[in-house]
C-alpha cells in the first residue's frame, strides 16, 4: 500500500496550530510504523511524504519505505502542484492523506482530510475576508469530497457533522496530546530576564487573533491589578503567540488601560523557554470564544499550573474538572476567575484542580492519535 501525505504545513521552522498537529501526526507515524512493523510489513507499505521545500532536520528520517516528494513551485500548491505530483508518480497512491482543511483537487484517490474546527461559520466577523472565503468555501468542497474527516474533539466532530451533513461515521476524532519535553530545560531567571517580565505574571498562548478573546482577557486582568495590587504585589499578563489576524485591537488595548507595562506580548517562544513560562505562571488564561482544542491548555496542567478557560466550545471536554470556568462574553467574570486561580493555587481546591489537571493529561497523547490515523488511512486504502 502506498500511503500518500501532504506536509506542506509540517514542515515549518516555528509550528504552531495545525503546523503542530501536522507534524506531530507525521512524525508519530514515522514512529508507529518504524518500531511495531517487521522489516517484511514494512515493504508492504510505502509513504509518499510531498514538501514544497527540503525536509527540516527534525522531520523523519528517509528510508525506503518513508520517502520524500519535493515539488516546486509551492504556489497554487492544493489546486495544481500536489495533485500534478500524484498523478504522474507511478505506481499511483492508494490514499492521500492532508492534515489541513484541504484536499488536492482534481484526483480520484482517496482523500483523508484533518479539520480543526468550524469556528469561521460561527464568528466569520473575526477573520479577514481573504481567509474566511477560502475556509468556507474550500473548506465545504473539502470536507463533501473526503473519504474520511479527522478532528480533534467531540466537540469539533459534532459542528462538523452539522455545518456538513456528513454521516457521523466518517468523521474520526483523533485527540491531540502533549508537544512539549516533560523537563524544563531553561532556568526561571534567565527566562524572566530575556522577556522582561516580572516573576510573578499570568500566562495566555495562542494566535493573536480576535477569536482568542485577548481584549476581554487584558480588560479583566486590568480589573484584576485595580482591585488586588496591595494583595499580590507586582504582577504581569504575559501573551506568548504570533501575530495572525485583526490583531490591531489586541496590542492597543494595554495602552488604552493605562497598563502597557504590565502587558507582555512575546510573539513565538521556543519550545524549552515556553515549558519554563507554564511552569513557574501563577495561572494559566484561555477565555477563548471558540476552540476546537486548545492544546495550551492540556499543556498548562501538564505542568501542575492552575488553569482558566471558557465555558464554551470543546474547552470543558479538554480541561473536565481541572479548570475555573468562566463567560467569555463577561470581563467580569473573567477577573473572578483569574482571582479565584491566583488566589487557589496553594489552597485545597487549588491542588485538587491540579491533581485533575494531571488526570486529564493522561487521556491524550500524539501516540494515541498517530495510530488512530493510520487505521483510518489503512482502512481507506484498502477499501478503495
Amino acid at each position: 500500500m502506498i500511503i500518500a501525505i501532504d506536509g506542506y504545513e509540517a514542515n515549518v521552522k516555528e509550528r504552531v496550530g495545525i503546523g503542530r498537529y501536522a507534524f506531530e501526526i507525521i512524525n508519530n507515524i514515522y514512529k508507529a510504523v518504524s518500531c511495531q512493523l517487521s522489516a517484511v510489513s514494512q515493504k508492504d507499505l510505502i509513504f509518499r511524504i510531498y514538501l514544497p521545500s527540503s525536509p527540516l532536520s527534525d522531520m523523519p528520517p528517509e528510508t525506503p519505505w518513508w520517502q520524500y516528494r519535493v515539488l516546486q513551485p509551492k504556489k497554487f500548491w492544493t489546486l495544481f502542484r500536489l495533485p500534478l505530483a500524484l498523478a504522474t508518480d507511478l505506481p499511483k497512491a492508494d490514499v492521500v492523506f492532508s492534515p489541513t482543511h484541504y484536499i488536492p483537487r482534481f484526483t480520484n484517490i482517496p482523500r483523508i482530510m484533518s479539520i480543526m474546527d468550524v469556528s469561521y461559520l460561527h464568528y466569520p466577523g473575526l477573520f479577514r475576508s481573504g481567509d474566511l472565503y477560502q475556509l468556507t468555501h474550500w473548506t465545504a468542497y473539502s470536507a463533501s469530497h473526503a473519504a474520511r474527516i479527522l478532528t480533534i474533539s467531540e466537540f469539533s466532530k459534532n459542528a462538523i457533522i452539522k455545518a456538513y451533513g456528513v454521516p457521523s461515521n466518517k468523521v474520526v476524532v483523533t485527540y491531540p496530546g502533549l508537544s512539549m519535553e516533560s523537563k524544563v530545560k531553561s532556568l526561571k531567571s534567565k527566562v524572566i530576564g530575556k522577556y522582561n517580565i516580572s516573576k510573578n505574571y499570568i500566562l495566555s498562548v495562542g494566535t493573536l487573533q480576535p477569536r482568542k478573546n485577548y481584549v476581554r482577557l487584558i480588560e479583566a486582568f486590568a480589573k484584576f491589578l485595580k482591585a488586588n495590587k496591595q494583595r499580590f504585589g507586582e504582577i504581569d499578563l504575559v501573551i506568548v503567540g504570533k501575530k495572525g489576524w485583526l490583531y490591531e485591537e489586541i496590542l492597543a488595548a494595554p495602552v488604552k488601560l493605562g497598563i502597557a507595562n504590565r502587558v507582555k506580548f512575546l510573539d513565538f517562544v521556543p519550545d524549552e523557554n515556553l515549558a519554563c513560562l507554564y511552569e513557574n505562571a501563577l495561572c494559566f488564561a484561555l477565555p477563548s470564544l471558540y476552540e476546537g482544542f486548545g492544546l495550551p491548555v492540556l499543556e498548562a496542567m501538564a505542568r501542575k499550573v492552575p488553569v482558566v478557560v471558557s465555558r464554551v466550545s470543546s474547552l470543558p471536554e479538554i480541561a473536565g474538572k481541572a479548570a475555573v470556568y468562566v463567560d467569555p462574553d463577561d470581563t467580569e467574570s473573567i477577573t473572578r476567575g483569574l482571582l479565584s486561580a491566583v488566589r487557589d493555587r496553594n489552597l485545597m481546591q487549588g491542588r485538587w484542580r491540579v491533581k485533575k489537571g494531571l488526570e486529564q493529561v493522561n487521556k491524550f497523547t500524539w501516540e494515541n492519535a498517530a495510530r488512530k490515523t493510520l487505521e483510518v488511512l489503512e482502512d481507506v486504502g484498502r477499501n478503495k
